[in-house]
């Protein structure tokens, strides 16, 4: 009987879609979360992804890559350490080259993910909400939702010294539009006969 009951349990649980840890939209057709799992496989199935933002610099297990093989997701990785002991500092070059990817609609739906979503996945966010002009207070207090009593000085402090006026000099062809009364809705969208084609880091 309780093999029985084990098993019938187990069929129940067979059609639950589980999120990745620290799941979250952060626009219409950007994700960010934790490390995925298998189990969380059929979850992001249903976000009809076009691509994945990884930034940590470990190999993608092979597990993953079948699935986005199987789906045609493609895999964007950002190697970042995130060593805390001695404290590493992000490196902006990266951080801007996968900002370029992360705002190129051509890429979306898109999820931005490290090992926990927290700290690195946070820097990227961030540096995208100056991009979108939201006051320093507001950039600060997303990141910390994530990262929560884990928050770092370093990332903190990287967001605010971060120069995004160089990236605004090449985005005359991507363009803000608000969509929806009284709500502002803001999308980015693409002029796809003035966009030069990124360079992509992929597995």
């Amino acid at each position: 009987m309780c093999l029985i009951a084990e098993e019938e349990e187990d069929h129940q649980n067979d059609g639950v879609l589980v999120p990745p840890t620290n799941f979250s939209m952060v626009e219409d057709a950007i994700y960010r979360s934790g490390f995925p799992r298998p189990e969380n496989f059929g979850f992001l199935k249903t976000l009809n992804l076009r691509s994945i933002i990884y930034l940590c610099p470990e190999p993608y297990p092979e597990e993953n890559l079948k699935f986005l093989g199987a789906q045609n997701i493609k895999l964007f990785q950002f190697g970042i350490e995130g060593k805390t002991d001695p404290p590493v500092s992000v490196p902006g070059d990266t951080i801007m080259a996968a900002l370029k990817i992360l705002i190129d609609v051509r890429n979306h739906p898109v999820l931005i993910h490290c090992n926990r979503g927290k700290h690195r996945t946070g820097c990227l966010v961030g540096c995208l909400r100056k991009l979108q002009n939201w006051v320093l207070s507001s950039v600060f207090e997303e990141y910390q939702l994530f990262a929560g009593v884990k928050s770092r000085t370093t990332d903190l402090r990287f967001i605010k010294t971060f120069d995004i006026k160089s990236l605004r000099q090449c985005l005359h062809s991507i363009i803000y539009q608000y969509q929806g009364y009284g709500l502002k809705k803001r999308r980015l969208l693409h002029w796809e006969e003035n966009l030069s084609k990124p360079q992509v880091t992929s597995l």
